[in-house]
């Protein structure tokens, strides 16, 4: 989702670095922070398959800066990526947002439509983060009250998030 994440953000403007992890912290918040260690390697490996250009531009003090833009092969390395998300990707909450964040470069609204079909399809299959004899346990058989919160926070999220999807997809299809 960090190769995602800054191949998207890039799609949008060029950026240096530090904008790009600003940006990066914006989106995933304190769940998931960003090190230099994950940031610079991701784009290094993005600037040596050719997906991303890197050059040098005087900065605003002594130091000068790295600028990263978006090559061709990079913009269809993204719609690729939003085209085909990877099962996690859409099953995750977090790293779906983060799909969600960028879903908009993909030019074809059908396209769009069908990844949250995707995600419309898992959250209709029945679920829990806790399950009895196989089956799946409801707010309301959870042993305790944090449990129950859980649940029924959960549920609220899913129903609204049902919701939206269903708006979405509609809008889409008109």
């Amino acid at each position: 989702m960090l190769e995602l994440s800054i191949l998207g953000f890039l799609h949008e403007e060029p950026l240096h670095g530090y904008e790009v992890k600003a940006r990066l912290q914006a989106l995933s918040g304190h769940i998931r922070p960003v090190s230099d260690g994950a940031l610079y390697p991701a784009i290094t490996r993005l600037v040596k398959a050719g997906l991303v250009e890197q050059r040098t531009e005087p900065g605003s003090g002594a130091a000068q800066r790295r600028v990263l833009t978006l090559t061709e092969a990079g913009r269809a390395d993204l719609l690729t990526r939003l085209r085909n998300p990877k099962d996690v990707e859409v099953t995750d909450g977090q790293r779906f947002f983060t799909l969600l964040a960028f879903l908009r470069h993909l030019p074809d609204r059908a396209e769009q439509a069908a990844v949250l079909r995707r995600r419309q399809a898992f959250l209709d299959a029945p679920a829990s983060f806790f399950y009895r004899d196989g089956e799946p346990v409801r707010a309301e058989q959870a042993p305790d009250l944090f449990r129950q919160g859980m649940l029924r926070i959960a549920r609220a999220t899913g129903a609204e998030e049902r919701a939206w999807l269903a708006e979405a997809i509609a809008s889409l299809e008109s």
